[in-house]
């Protein structure tokens, strides 16, 4: 994914490991965005702040590297698919949006389309990235142009509404 990247050309021109700067961009996407988008973090919004950088190293140990074209593109497609599955699920939880997804949530409560807002972070966040020097392929644009499109429908269908009393 495009936070991959830019995250990934960060660690390499800082000279930290990317667990340390998943977590470092979350506080810094919290004060920057947040505060003027009137955001309020939840419980979700802490907790993916901090696991996800405490995750990913360990996860991308025991991601394997697979060579065969078919089932690099099945796992592409697939990926993106439970992206937008998930990022819709724990986003209509109602527990608060992770730093990222926030600055979505935050332009989408503005009157910026789901879709347009997250596709404009992503492409945003991809060139950045690369331009830090982090790793993008086709598969890091195609989940940048793919994400929004996902996403937009499936959050309003998956989002939990209080009841009313």
């Amino acid at each position: 994914p495009p936070w991959d990247a830019f995250h990934q050309g960060v660690a390499n021109q800082v000279g930290l490991g990317i667990g340390t700067v998943i977590i470092l961009t979350g506080v810094a996407l919290l004060v920057l965005f947040w505060i003027p988008l009137r955001q309020k973090p939840g419980l979700g919004t802490i907790l993916n702040a901090i696991e996800i950088g405490l995750v990913a190293n360990f996860m991308l140990e025991l991601i394997p590297v697979v060579d065969a074209m078919a089932l690099r593109i099945a796992m592409l497609v697939g990926g993106i698919l439970l992206v937008a599955l998930g990022s819709a699920l724990y986003i209509g939880s109602g527990l608060g949006p992770g730093p990222r997804d926030g600055i979505m949530t935050g332009l989408a409560a503005r009157g910026v389309k789901v879709r347009v807002a997250r596709t404009g972070i992503e492409v945003t966040v991809l060139a950045i990235g690369w331009l830090l020097g982090g790793q993008v392929g086709v598969g890091t644009v195609l989940f940048a142009l793919a994400i929004g499109p996902l996403v937009a429908p499936l959050l309003p269908r998956l989002s939990m509404r209080p009841k009313a009393q």
